[in-house]
């Protein structure tokens, strides 16, 4: 399948296919950035920011990053004009905000992993299947893309300003730079998952102690890091038996588990049935 990339009168710009660029690079606009049959892992400054197919990834205009695609995986960045962007927040700003002065993006926080629900993968896909179709209607894109960009709006306010909500400090510059160091911590876990990772690991990360990540990562997300790695070890084993052939002792090692029978049991907590059950249900 061949590369697309499409640039629109409004100046923003489409691109699908394998990414082949050495060294460093620079993000000329805002971007949304996902990745299809692999994994995408970007380098900025001390961040390592791994995209699979289960999360997505925002870059601010002027970042400056380093981009690794594995063999075989494709990719789609979505490049936002910026008074485009701006002229889409103005009008979906909303009415009351949370904060004094708070503005419906902020530039710090945006630029993460972000988990691929299925309101922005059903957008996404009709964007690149077009694309990748060779479908070059300009109204037809610029629909595309506002879906997409709607769709992310929804999961930005759930992801970021939704969680900023949850800490419990008395200053919005105090819940915005704990909810920053979070969000070190929630990309460390997507990088690391199948990792052996401690706790110690993930705070280091951070720059947060090991009773503060514990405290904040709990206020934030509902759940401790341990469960959040657990929930995103479960997911990643389900695309796994969902979309490969392999055994599922091979998907409990490939995904960080140590145990097949504690995976078993997990899973079938999570999903209400086994393993096995659910790829067999697939495959019929």
């Amino acid at each position: 399948m061949m590369n697309q990339t499409r640039i629109l009168s409004n100046k923003n710009r489409l691109f699908s296919g394998k990414f082949q660029a050495a060294g460093p690079q620079i993000a000329q606009r805002f971007s949304l950035r996902f990745v299809f049959g692999g994994t995408e892992l970007c380098k900025i400054g001390r961040r390592f920011l791994g995209i699979q197919n289960d999360t997505f990834m925002v870059l601010n205009a002027g970042t400056n990053f380093t981009s690794t695609l594995e063999e075989g995986a494709r990719i789609l960045v979505i490049e936002l004009d910026a008074d485009y962007l701006n002229c889409f927040l103005s009008i979906h700003q909303e009415s009351e905000t949370m904060f004094v002065d708070e503005t419906s993006l902020i530039p710090s926080l945006a630029e993460t992993i972000y988990p691929f629900k299925m309101e922005v993968k059903n957008a996404v896909l009709r964007l690149k299947t077009y694309l990748d179709e060779g479908g070059d209607n300009e109204d037809q894109l610029n629909e595309y893309v506002e879906r997409c960009l709607a769709a992310f709006y929804n999961v930005y306010r759930d992801e970021i300003l939704e969680k900023a909500k949850n800490l419990n400090f008395l200053h919005y510059s105090t819940r915005l730079e704990i909810l920053r160091r979070l969000n070190l911590a929630k990309e460390y876990l997507y990088a690391n998952s199948s990792s052996n990772l401690s706790l110690e690991d993930i705070a280091d990360h951070a720059c947060l102690s090991v009773n503060h990540l514990l405290r904040t990562f709990k206020l934030a997300y509902n759940e401790s890091p341990h469960q959040f790695l657990i929930q995103l070890r479960l997911q990643r084993a389900q695309l796994l038996l969902a979309k490969t052939e392999y055994p599922i002792y091979t998907i409990v090692n490939m995904v960080g588990f140590k145990c097949t029978s504690s995976f078993i049991r997990l899973f079938r907590t999570r999903y209400k049935t086994t393993p096995l059950k659910y790829r067999n249900v697939l495959a019929a």
